[in-house]
Formats: structure tokens, sequence, C-alpha cells
């Protein structure tokens, strides 16, 4: 079952099915390492287990500074900036007046010139542009576009997907060494099923949560819970750790997340196709257990009505 996807925004909502259940979990101190043990059930109703061990360098500095997105900040950092720049590069013929202070700075513009105070304000919105965009750069934030048009701010998850590869380069030998094959689709089941079983944390809304809620990978590990955004980020850090080669796509509904997988489809398995590549869709948020291809009904609405963004993760 194929849908036709274009590059928007995405947004999901969750509806249950049978709950994935985590049977155990529980972390020790094992010299400068974590060591993380898991116990749960998986879609066959068959019991799993994974036990890894991670650095706690990488757990505990990693993204150490990443906080929820705050407009008064980013707007002071930018208006710094801007000052800064303007007072290196005067612009020829405009004088410039800073109103104001911290976060009610203004830009006051004089000249003989219209035209010459015309491409000043261009110039100034241009620098405005810049800066913001380094400034959720360094912050680890991205902008997107609503499904319904709505400019936002969210943590830029591909990045902290693609930043956190390597944290997980461990488990690569320990999972593919259960599947001596290495049946594509079985280890795939297995990782979804895995990130099923943590628990669950509701999502605050993306275009205003400001990034409340969300959790880099290793932190999801550590506190054993995530929201849908967490968690569609954990997975695709693992599965690129295990499978480097497999094209990937984070999509984003209201509200939700899913994975998208350039793997070959069964009957009825659902998929979306984005730059004339398919892509098997995947629900890791859980507790619904899905098999690879089975989304819930509300992703799929959302899927068919192409209510939905699609970030590369390659």
């Amino acid at each position: 079952m194929k849908f036709i996807g274009v590059v928007v925004i995405l947004i999901l909502i969750f509806s249950e099915m049978a709950s994935a259940e985590q049977v155990q979990f529980n972390k020790s101190d094992v010299d400068n390492y974590v060591q993380f043990n898991y116990r749960w059930i998986d879609q066959a109703q068959q019991k799993q287990s994974l036990s890894f061990a991670i650095d706690k360098t990488m757990i505990f500095d990693r993204f150490r500074n990443f906080r929820n997105y705050d407009a008064i900040y980013a707007k002071k950092y930018v208006d710094k900036k801007i000052r800064q720049s303007l007072i290196k590069s005067p612009i020829p013929g405009v004088t410039v007046n800073f109103l104001g202070y911290g976060d009610n700075l203004q830009i006051e513009l004089k000249g003989k010139n219209q035209a010459d105070i015309d491409k000043a304000y261009a110039t100034i919105a241009q620098l405005e542009k810049d800066f913001m965009l380094e400034q959720l750069d360094k912050s680890y934030y991205t902008q997107f576009m609503s499904f319904n048009n709505q400019l936002a701010i969210k943590p830029d998850h591909v990045r902290f997907a693609l930043a956190s590869i390597a944290d997980f380069s461990a488990l690569k030998e320990i999972i593919l060494d259960k599947f001596p094959e290495q049946n594509i689709r079985e280890v795939t089941n297995y990782v979804l099923g895995f990130v099923q079983s943590i628990p669950y944390s509701t999502l605050e809304s993306r275009t205003t949560s400001t990034g409340a809620g969300f959790n880099p990978p290793l932190q999801t590990l550590w506190q054993n819970q995530g929201d849908c955004d967490s968690k569609v980020t954990l997975i695709a850090a693992i599965y690129r750790a295990l499978m480097p080669r497999i094209k990937m796509m984070l999509v984003f509904i209201d509200n939700h997340a899913l994975l998208a997988m350039e793997i070959e489809p069964k009957a009825d398995e659902i998929t979306i196709t984005v730059d004339n590549v398919n892509y098997i869709l995947l629900e890791p948020t859980g507790p619904a257990l899905m098999k690879m291809g089975e989304i819930s009904a509300d992703s799929e609405f959302a899927i068919r009505n192409g209510r939905y963004y699609a970030e590369p993760f390659q």
C-alpha cells in the first residue's frame, strides 16, 4: 500500500493497539561505563533481551548544554550579533542608532537617500535571518513549517541522531550476533520492539513546546522513557549504526513521529514515496506492538492526506 509523499511537515496522533511490555530494565555502574539490561515481549509475543555498556562520558557530557528553546535569549543573541556586525562594517550613507536594551533593542536608520535606507533595512533583515540560523544551529534547533503552514522551531532531530550514531557502535556486534543470517527484517523488528517497549511519555506540541520533553538518544535510555520524537531519534541512530547503507527518513505528523526505511515492502505494508524512492514506515513510539510496515489508523490517515514532513537521514 503506497502513499506518494511530498517533503512537507509532519505531525502525529497516536492510537493504541496491543501494548508492548518491558519486562525488565536496570542499569548499573561498571567502572567508567553504565551497564544497561533490558527484557521485553516483542510483536510476536516472544521474550527478547538486550544488554550493553556505554561510556559515562557519552551519556552525561554529550549534549549537556541542550536546553528548552528560549526565544528571549535567542533575540538577545541575534541583536548583539547584528550590533557587532554593523559597528564592524558600517552601512554606507546610513547612520544606525540602537535604541533600548535587552530584548527591547530597536534599530533606527537615518540617511539622506531613501534608496540607501531601504538597502540598509534589507541588509539588516538578512543579518537577522543569518544570525537566527546561527543561533539555532549552536543550540541544536532548527526551523520547520507545520502542516498548517506555521513556521516554528523544534529540536534538530536529524542532527541529534547523526551525532549519536557512534554511541551505539558497540550494539552492532551484540545485536547482529543474535541473527546469524542477518535477516534485515528480523533485525529491524527486533530493534523496533526494543524501542517500542521503552515507556512512553506524551509529546508536547511540536510547534509550541520549544523542545520541552525531548531527550537525546542516550538520555532516553538513561531515563528509560521518551516521547515519540525522542524515540524516533533514538531508533534512527541505532539503525544507522547497524545498517549504514540503508536510506532512512524521519517522518513527522501532528504530535507524532515515524521512521521510514528503504526496504522492499511486502503486500499491505504501508509505505511512502519521496523523490521516487519507496520507504516502508515504522512506528517506534509504542506502547502499541507493530511490526515494520504497520502503523496506527491515525498515522495512516495523516500519511494518506499528506499531512506529514519527511526529513532525510543520511
